[in-house]
């Protein structure tokens, strides 16, 4: 699967080379950032050492919603005792949860919030799951381009970019295409996005392995054909 890294208005331009640095260091080179500050400038370039092509070819959206359009699968990354979610994935665990959606899921975004406030509530909650990394100490707390080192060293040999035809062969449709069936579902039977429910609903289908989610295309397929009648 391809891992998209995706910063999400950041301010401080040192932060976005030295987040460049870290992700070409672990293998990784696909960036996109939300409405960043200068972040090809002179500061960003000096902490992107060899890794100015990181930088150059970085995606740029104006919301983390558009940034996510042809994402898969997007994990949000918060310290705070705030989640929207309400299970919280250790980063010690977040490889091994990704590989049991291999065939499922094609691109992961991970997304950094602010270097001050992080994500809010309505990002986290455009995202399927929420991870953290632990910490002994509340404060002093990592910053943003540490963060980002710490969540693609959990990751390396993870990314290995897989064509369309080879995931296609495999015969599962897909999380992405699921997670819509089920928004619809549940729309129609009266269960709306500001109910609490949805939103857990989805929460557990975040859960499913690769095995599941074809089970769940051929039972929802089945609902959507009663529901039609």
């Amino acid at each position: 699967m391809e891992i998209c890294f995706v910063l999400v208005e950041p301010a401080v331009p040192e932060n976005v080379g030295a987040a460049a640095r870290a992700i070409k260091t672990m293998g990784f080179k696909n960036l996109r950032l939300v409405n960043p500050c200068e972040y090809q400038g002179v500061k960003a370039l000096m902490l992107a050492h060899g890794s100015h092509d990181i930088l150059e070819n970085a995606k740029v959206f104006n919301s983390l919603e558009s940034a996510l359009t042809d994402i898969d699968f997007a994990i949000a990354t918060t310290a705070k005792q705030r989640w929207v979610k309400q299970n919280v994935i250790p980063i010690n665990e977040l490889k091994s949860f990704l590989l049991e959606k291999e065939e499922s899921v094609s691109r992961v975004a991970i997304v950094f919030g602010r270097e001050e406030s992080g994500l809010t509530n309505d990002e986290i909650s455009l995202c399927d799951r929420s991870a953290t990394v632990p910490l002994n100490e509340p404060f002093p707390s990592l910053n943003l381009a540490q963060a980002v080192m710490v969540f693609a060293f959990s990751l390396t040999n993870l990314s290995l970019p897989q064509t369309t035809e080879i995931k296609n062969a495999t015969g599962n449709p897909g999380y992405k295409p699921l997670k819509k069936r089920i928004i619809k579902i549940l729309n129609q039977i009266g269960i709306p996005k500001t109910n609490l429910v949805h939103g857990r609903i989805l929460e557990r289908l975040s859960e499913t392995s690769d095995e599941d989610v074809n089970l769940l295309h051929s039972v929802s397929a089945k609902i959507e054909e009663k529901l039609g009648e």
